[in-house]
């Protein structure tokens, strides 16, 4: 009987997405799911060619066991979880939604509904992928939206870096500690020396002050004052760097090359984010996705559109592949990016005319293992280092 519904669930999911009428294969509910799927993806435009699919066929064998046996549910849906770490949907490069991804949706649908808290906060990378899939489809009352947390629900980059673990962003952050730990001290002992070689007596104190006019001791400290000054503005913690959720793109309305996002950074309404990413992704393979981006930079409009935020990308040498940073997927939308040893205030807004995102970003780069940092330092969030698949990559 289990049997029976699910395959109506295929039958009616698989007809809105292909534009079908559902009645038409009311008879095939007694094949088995292959020849169910098969006949179904005959009748649409190039069923042919999905049907003669290897990987297609892969997934519609996947949703056998869960039809047929509900105590390796649990089991499955693991196995579609890990599937999940690296992709956002099924097939298509892990970009793009496909028939495979409504097939195995409405089987796993009710499967996934009746988890327990537990059980489903073992599976994020399934439920991101449910959620994508509930709010981009419309199915009606036939499949009840699955009400999940929202630090559940996480877009996956198309290429998370599995490889990039917590002990080696702990073993970088750690280094990054100790190698900052050995420059303070360097910086002190030096200082020490310096006064012991510099420092005069009270006796000559006085015939050296009065050599100097006061004109040139103020001449003489500014250098230390200036270097502080650029010191300070290159610093990092001078950008607010959040955590963000794409909840919407679509094209620029007259810029080719640009797209515009809605993301949402935890405040009380999504900001509105112009970037130059038509190039590399359509609106759809940004939708729901995470992203890090700068929320401080003066809004502004690009080609009369309104842009409040930078989303940071890495870029190969040639500028031929760029994607969005990674954030790790248990990290908080809206949280703020850290640096170890950087523990400043992020200016409210930055100014322009300082250039200070001109200083600060040709510092940021992707390190040999796809960790996003500044100066070696990495972008660390409450659940890991940001990340990028490419290596070795500029930041910007």
């Amino acid at each position: 009987m289990a049997a029976v519904s699910a395959k109506q669930n295929i039958v009616f999911a698989l007809c809105k997405y292909l534009s079908l009428d559902p009645n038409d294969f009311s008879s095939d509910l007694g094949s088995d799911v292959k020849s169910l799927c098969a006949r179904i993806l005959s009748s649409s435009g190039n069923g042919d060619v999905q049907v003669n699919n290897k990987e297609l066929m892969k997934w519609i064998e996947f949703t056998e066991p869960l039809l047929e046996n509900s105590s390796v549910t649990l089991q499955s849906l693991g196995k579609l979880n890990e599937e999940l770490i690296t992709k956002s949907v099924l097939m298509g490069g892990g970009l793009k939604l496909s028939v495979a991804d409504i097939i195995v949706f409405s089987v796993a649908h009710s499967s996934v509904s009746d988890l327990s808290s537990s059980d489903k906060a073992k599976l994020p990378h399934l439920l991101r992928w449910v959620d994508y899939i509930q709010n981009k489809e419309d199915f009606g009352e036939s499949f009840k939206k699955i009400q999940l947390e929202k630090g559940q629900c996480i877009p996956s980059a198309f290429k998370s870096l599995k490889k990039v673990e917590d002990s080696n962003a702990k073993k970088i952050v750690q280094g990054t500690k100790e190698a900052i730990s050995k420059e303070v001290e360097l910086k002190a002992k030096k200082s020490s020396d310096v006064e012991k070689v510099e420092a005069p007596s009270p006796s000559q104190a006085t015939p050296d002050k009065r050599k100097l006019p006061e004109k040139e001791l103020g001449k003489a400290k500014q250098p230390e004052k200036e270097v502080e000054k650029i010191d300070e503005e290159l610093s990092v913690s001078l950008l607010k760097i959040q955590i963000g959720h794409i909840c919407k793109a679509w094209k620029h309305p007259s810029a080719d090359s640009l797209l515009v996002e809605e993301i949402d950074v935890g405040e009380a309404k999504c900001r509105q984010v112009v970037s130059g990413l038509a190039k590399y992704f359509s609106p759809d393979q940004l939708t729901n996705r995470r992203v890090v981006l700068i929320t401080n930079v003066k809004p502004g409009k690009l080609r009369d559109v309104m842009s409040e935020g930078l989303v940071l990308c890495a870029s190969n040498q040639d500028h031929s592949i760029v994607e969005p940073l990674i954030a790790p997927d248990e990290a908080k939308i809206g949280e703020c990016v850290t640096f170890s040893g950087h523990d400043g205030r992020p200016e409210d807004v930055l100014n322009p005319k300082k250039k200070q995102l001109d200083k600060i970003t040709p510092h940021l780069f992707t390190n040999d293992q796809g960790v996003a940092t500044f100066k070696n330092i990495p972008f660390m969030t409450s659940a890991g280092p940001c990340t990028s698949s490419i290596p070795s990559a500029t930041i910007k």
